[in-house]
This record gives structure tokens, C-alpha cells and sequence, in this order.
């Protein structure tokens, strides 16, 4: 997938009243509640993946739930930092009928990913829009 297609599958998995989240190059996202409160959107964001993302064994950052989501294909993971999410479209797995496990161990794969080398790929401001 590219970058386009991963932020719209992002956008529709994400309820619309929250307008202001950053988008990382692996797919896992932040939502902030209000970003006007934020005085460096980029910043605090790397600041919360480089904190949240990375994954240890054994502790809170390696829990996980799986979202199923109705608005658009893939489902969301969810970790230990708040309003943090990572979005697995159906393609990225091998089985076409993954398991919660398998789903939730490859997102959280993929939010490590992103927490060890955080990289922005889109910043959505309700601000801007």
C-alpha cells in the first residue's frame, strides 16, 4: 500500500470527531484531543512514539487489543500509550483469516517499528483543514 492508500483506510478507521492525529511511516497513529493545547505537533509526537512505541517483553508494551473495524478494511491495535493505535490492512498478513493474535503480534510488530525509528508520514489538523 502506499502512503495515500494507508492514510485513507487511517481516516475512515478513526471515529470523525477526532480530527487531529500523526500518521508514522508503519501505520501507527496518535490521536490528540486537542492540538491547539500542543505547541510542536511533530515533537510531541515523536516524543510519544519514541516513549509508547517501542515494544519490551513482560510489560505493558507488549499488550495489545484487536479493534475489527465496520468503516473500511483491516483492523487497529492498540497499546499502552493513550490514543495511540496501529492500523493492519488485510494484505500485510499471510492468512486470509488471521486471528486476533496473529493481528494484534504484526501490529504491534509494526508499532516498534515505528518507536524505534520514528518517522511522520502525515499530520491531520483540524486547525488547517
Amino acid at each position: 500500500m502506499d502512503k495515500l492508500e494507508i492514510i485513507k483506510h487511517v481516516t475512515l478507521a478513526i471515529n470523525p470527531k477526532y480530527q487531529d492525529w500523526v500518521l508514522f511511516k508503519n501505520g501507527t497513529y496518535i490521536i490528540f484531543d486537542d492540538i491547539s493545547t500542543v505547541k510542536d505537533v511533530k515533537d510531541e509526537a515523536i516524543q510519544l512514539m519514541k516513549e509508547f512505541g517501542p515494544v519490551f517483553a513482560g510489560g505493558s508494551a507488549g499488550d495489545f487489543s484487536v479493534i475489527h473495524l465496520n468503516s473500511t478494511e483491516g483492523w487497529l491495535v492498540s497499546g499502552h500509550g493513550y490514543g495511540m493505535y496501529t492500523y493492519v490492512h488485510p494484505s500485510e498478513l499471510d492468512n486470509e483469516t488471521p486471528n486476533d493474535l496473529e493481528i494484534g503480534l504484526y501490529g504491534r510488530s509494526k508499532r516498534n517499528s515505528d518507536g524505534e525509528n520514528p518517522e511522520i508520514e502525515h499530520i491531520n489538523n483540524s486547525i488547517n483543514l
